[in-house]
């Protein structure tokens, strides 16, 4: 098996992130975005997930989060692919539903390397503070366009924005935990195509 970590250097005139990863990790974390909301859905993402993931960015939030948010999901994603190597062995699928109280999120990803987001949430939800609820969706996109995934997130039922959310961050990393993980029965690539 080999070593999948990936570390990234990624700086634009509008952020600098800096980046490691592992897919076989222990939720380990260290996670500093200078948004505090975002740092704890990604360490949920890694706990849950149990990636080890260490990220520093720096981005011009005086203007407007969305530009740290995206661009921290394009690092992530592009982390993820290189971490993943050619995926000989893994499951490639993987699906979650997770509760957060009144909150229910479905998610269920295929590491296709065709890149593919189908979402749905409820509409006009309001900021988590000061955390617009629809960057969760710019940061799915942006991850599962970098990582080479299709993913399907759903959120069934929520009133709660902060759950939702949650829910959402906790249930991608459970269906990505699945899809990454071994199959001793799995020889090669799955896919008869011979790659993905």
């Amino acid at each position: 098996m080999q070593n999948r970590t990936a570390t990234l250097d990624r700086t634009t005139k509008e952020t600098a992130i800096r980046l490691t990863l592992s897919l076989d990790g222990a939720g380990n974390s260290d996670v500093r975005t200078g948004l505090p909301f975002f740092d704890h859905m990604l360490t949920l993402f890694a706990r849950h997930g149990l990636f080890d993931l260490e990220i520093e960015a720096k981005g011009d939030l005086a203007v407007d989060y969305h530009h740290t948010v995206e661009d921290v999901g394009i690092a992530l994603g592009t982390a993820f692919a290189s971490a993943l190597g050619d995926k000989a062995g893994i499951r490639r699928y993987g699906f979650a539903y997770i509760p957060m109280d009144e909150a229910l999120v479905r998610a269920v990803v295929d590491c296709s390397g065709r890149p593919f987001l189908a979402y749905d949430a409820p509409r006009g939800i309001e900021a988590i503070g000061l955390f617009p609820f629809q960057l969760v969706e710019e940061f799915l996109r942006a991850f599962t366009v970098n990582a080479g995934l299709t993913a399907h997130v759903a959120v069934l039922a929520g009133r709660d924005a902060h759950h939702m959310a949650e829910a959402v961050f906790k249930c991608l990393a459970r269906a990505l935990d699945a899809a990454v993980s071994y199959d001793e029965r799995v020889k090669g690539i799955p896919s008869t195509k011979g790659i993905l």
